[in-house]
């Protein structure tokens, strides 16, 4: 089934709700994850295991290259498509549903709109069928909020090669991806305006991954460490202009933050969809523990921050869907997206944590599903840019 909607904002139905069309999507992408994703969760949890069968089955959907032309194997879409799919996968598999974003926005989605024809032509192919699993390396060891300030990556220009030196730190997808957008100072002396984005296949030279990553949550999310060490990049794998890097950067990640969102939502519906079930099922003092006040007052407030975190976020993807060529790192898209996940995190952990709460002793069980996105919530106010940073832009931004 084609995931192929209309584009632009104007075509969706209104800021704070879905047209029948993507509401479809939605659906598609739900029953998707749940008949397909779901049972991959305790296998992905314990073992750190990515199956491999993910992206090709993504691809047989139409779930990858959502927002590419279709003459390089995309559906030829829109960015609110894609946030969508997020959230239906994100409520049945969030870990698929984070490496999903990885590939498709951080990746994908950022070659698509940056790169050159014969960029494209190379490597979009693969990464719409799911033959190719992609991600991104931009943090570091000592470049975490200071992403482009204290990025110590380097690429020097040698001959037809740039020669890469340098590490890359919590790598979604690090362990298992075949192409990687990757950010590196080509011209040091000019701090966040000397960076440059290149294309980094699995196999280059000088390329590895040093270590993957043991984490709390998301753990069947694979994560890495990667090292370039003399590290071989052939000079037409420059994504746009060398050193002009930090444009590509900043309107990745205003587009990042408003995906990553998503999950939480996704995660957030999950949450208060088990807590239901199990309040109706639990039993104590000889009746449903939905018979209670205060279970049904957790549940009310539940469900409210749950709607109020899907109207938020689906005005945010509405505003950027048109986003296009634009430069992001300032502006209302910029503000907006900042504020979009700091809202959907903050309140995916108030919801996860209520959901804990409602499952008592059962919930702060490891194998329980419930358990999975109480540990996995706590990375969703840390990546694409801490709460910290996210208040920081968004107080930038009204004081500009």
């Amino acid at each position: 089934m084609s995931v192929t909607t209309e584009t632009g904002s104007n075509r969706i139905q209104n800021a704070f709700g879905l047209s029948s069309e993507h509401h479809e999507i939605l659906d598609l992408a739900t029953q998707f994850a749940r008949d397909e994703l779901a049972p991959l969760q305790e296998r992905m949890d314990n073992e750190e295991w990515w199956p491999p069968q993910a992206m090709p089955a993504l691809a047989k959907m139409g779930f990858l290259g959502v927002t590419v032309p279709t003459r390089f194997g995309g559906a030829e879409s829109d960015f609110f498509t894609s946030g969508l799919i997020v959230q239906g996968l994100a409520r049945h598999n969030h870990s698929i549903s984070l490496s999903y974003a990885a590939h498709e926005n951080l990746c994908l989605n950022n070659i698509a709109r940056n790169a050159n024809e014969d960029i494209k032509s190379r490597y979009l192919p693969g990464l719409c069928d799911g033959t190719k699993i992609g991600a991104l390396g931009l943090t570091e060891p000592g470049a975490g909020s200071d992403a482009l300030g204290s990025m110590a990556t380097t690429a020097k220009r040698d001959g037809d090669d740039y020669v890469l030196n340098g590490r890359k730190l919590y790598i979604t997808n690090g362990p298992v991806a075949d192409v990687l957008l990757v950010y590196a100072k080509t011209d040091p002396s000019k701090g966040a305006k000397g960076i440059s984005a290149f294309v980094v296949e699995k196999g280059m030279p000088g390329f590895g991954v040093a270590q993957k990553l043991d984490k709390m949550g998301f753990r069947g999310s694979t994560t890495a460490e990667l090292v370039f060490d003399n590290c071989r990049v052939p000079a037409k794998n420059l994504v746009g202009e060398e050193n002009r890097g930090v444009g590509i950067v900043m309107s990745g990640l205003d587009l990042e933050r408003a995906i990553v969102a998503m999950i939480n939502v996704g995660m957030a519906e999950r949450s208060l969809e088990l807590s239901v079930e199990y309040a109706k099922m639990r039993q104590q003092f000889g009746k449903p523990i939905s018979s209670f006040q205060l279970v049904q007052g957790k549940l009310a407030d539940m469900y409210t921050t749950v709607e109020a975190m899907k109207a938020f976020c689906w005005k945010t993807l509405a505003e950027l869907n048109d986003l296009g060529e634009g430069e992001g790192g300032r502006g209302e898209a910029h503000k907006v997206s900042a504020a979009a996940i700091m809202f959907a995190a903050d309140n995916c952990s108030k919801v996860v944590a209520d959901a804990v709460q409602i499952f008592g002793g059962s919930g702060y069980m490891r194998e329980t599903e419930i358990n999975r996105l109480y540990r996995a919530s706590k990375l969703l106010e840390i990546g694409a840019g801490t709460t910290e940073i996210r208040k920081i832009i968004i107080a930038g931004e009204l004081l500009r």
